[in-house]
């Protein structure tokens, strides 16, 4: 039975810290990166993937420097705040759809018009001038309250993503917002403090070029927990609602893994939405899957299995924006990689990435297997007739379950490499993971890769492709890919050549090692 406290609520969807603070709900105390960020500077940048706090951080910052110190009762910052000021705070928000820069000027505004009319100050003439409007609503409050201004800005990128799949209109609206951060440059001595966030790390030449004074904390190890949960909150937190060891462990490889940098964190959403159904379920990557991700991955012919690990750099990271997409930037700043692991070679940092969790890695590629399929029905009929051949051992059923499931892929995610492994080896992949099969890509041994290596109930599968000739078994054998799993109870090497004329199987070996 789960030891469930009746008088505490999950904050699931809950972005308001006054509602969870007086409402019972369960909170991470977070208020010690406030005080942090107050004692470091004053300018801050900060990204994070959709549902994973920040909304809710923001609203904190904005309490405590409203002096709203009764919300604080046995937090960090009651204690580590001066509660004697309080200052005016700005809260821009920009999470409701925009469909162009006209439209995003108009949000612009009505934000802008809420805080005219909250701090009771006149509008300026030229109000339909939106930067300028934004220039005197920072300066009459600071000459009205003679304290300088808080400003926050959420998903400062939202427009622009809302569009990404129309450039021209992408564009327009990048400029917009452009101007609109610009107004803050020379404001400096109005702003007591500024903090922006979003989900992409747009470029800061191509939209924060004149705030060249925001520090980016996105992989800042100090403050990599900044939003999520680390493995110590989710208990001190949420024990009481825990039942056992096992299921914390599960927990742990579906919704634990995200790193920037520092300590890994639980997507907050998963965790929430898990207490309350007690299923694994991709609670997260329901919420909303771009299909944008999708084409961006199809265009670039992107080597699926390559998501296992890839290697990128900061500059690789940051390069996101309207004219250069790159799989490995958009992947990670939208929460399916993260970093695994990182070194300095030739003096410049280099990070290893992966996916951060099961939840990822069995989603991601049921997406993309229903695109290979057609259908998520079609899928579904694979994934089960994938699934007995290893249930009942009938490798030699595998043959003609690969030529089917050939035929039927469309060709278009890999028009120029269909005559290499590169095809064959991820379309295999993608239906082995959507199955929830243990499968590791680029399988790294002492020597060499192996293709693909299935681990089923005891049993390691190695497989090696090759397309038109070959001798993949020998491969296999000669350099003992084999040898890290001789402490499983079965192996079998598969070798499988491929006509690349015919998409089909021509040669398929077994051969059981152990």
């Amino acid at each position: 039975t789960y030891c469930i406290n009746v008088n505490k609520k999950l904050p699931i969807g809950v972005s308001s810290f006054e509602k969870i603070r007086t409402d019972n709900y369960y909170y991470v105390d977070k208020t010690h990166f406030i005080r942090k960020l107050i004692d470091q500077g004053s300018y801050y940048f900060l990204s994070r993937p959709r549902r994973f706090g920040k909304s809710l951080f923001l609203d904190t910052i904005k309490c405590a420097f409203e002096g709203k110190k009764e919300l604080f009762e046995n937090l960090f910052l009651e204690k580590n705040w001066d509660w004697s000021v309080s200052f005016p705070v700005i809260r821009i928000d920009f999470s409701k759809r925009v469909f162009d820069s006209n439209d995003l000027i108009n949000k612009i505004l009505q934000n802008l018009d809420f805080y005219f009319q909250l701090f009771q100050l006149p509008k300026p003439s030229h109000y339909n001038d939106y930067q300028f409007a934004f220039e005197q609503l920072i300066i009459q409050i600071y000459n009205k309250y003679s304290k300088q201004v808080v400003l926050l800005v959420d998903e400062y990128d939202k427009p622009i993503l809302d569009n990404i799949e129309n450039p021209q209109i992408a564009l327009h609206i990048r400029e917009t917002l452009k101007a609109f951060y610009q107004t803050i440059k020379p404001l400096d001595k109005y702003l007591k403090f500024v903090f922006i966030t979003g989900i992409s790390k747009f470029a800061k030449v191509s939209l924060f070029s004149g705030l060249n004074q925001l520090r980016d904390i996105t992989l800042s190890k100090e403050y990599s927990t900044i939003c999520g949960y680390t493995h110590y909150e989710l208990l001190s937190t949420f024990g009481d609602l825990l039942n056992s060891q096992e299921e914390i462990q599960k927990i742990q490889e579906w919704y634990n893994g995200y790193s920037w940098c520092g300590e890994l964190v639980y997507n907050p959403f998963d965790i929430l939405l898990y207490l309350q159904e007690r299923q694994f379920l991709p609670y997260w990557f329901e919420t909303g899957t771009p299909s944008f991700l999708m084409k961006v991955l199809q265009q670039k012919q992107f080597y699926i299995p390559q998501l296992e690990k890839t290697f990128s750099s900061d500059k690789l990271l940051e390069s996101f924006d309207i004219e250069f997409i790159e799989p490995e930037a958009l992947l990670f700043q939208t929460g399916y990689l993260t970093i695994k692991d990182q070194f300095v070679k030739n003096n410049r940092i280099r990070y290893v990435l992966s996916y951060p969790n099961l939840e990822v890695k069995i989603s991601l590629n049921e997406t993309l297997s229903s695109l290979f399929a057609g259908s998520t029905s079609a899928k579904e009929k694979i994934s089960i007739q994938l699934e007995a051949i290893f249930d009942n051992g009938d490798l030699d059923f595998l043959p003609g379950f690969l030529n089917n499931l050939f035929a039927q892929i469309p060709f278009q995610w890999y028009t120029r490499t269909y005559q290499y492994e590169a095809f064959y080896c991820t379309v295999f992949y993608v239906f082995l993971v959507a199955t929830g099969i243990n499968v590791i890509a680029e399988d790294t041994s002492s020597t060499g890769n192996i293709d693909l290596t299935v681990l089923y109930r005891n049993t390691a599968y190695i497989f090696e492709f090759k397309v038109d000739k070959g001798q993949p078994i020998e491969q296999i054998l000669t350099k003992q890919y084999y040898s890290k799993y001789l402490h499983y109870e079965k192996i079998f090497a598969i070798g499988i050549v491929v006509d690349s004329s015919s998409k089909s199987i021509k040669q398929f070996q077994i051969q059981k090692i152990k």
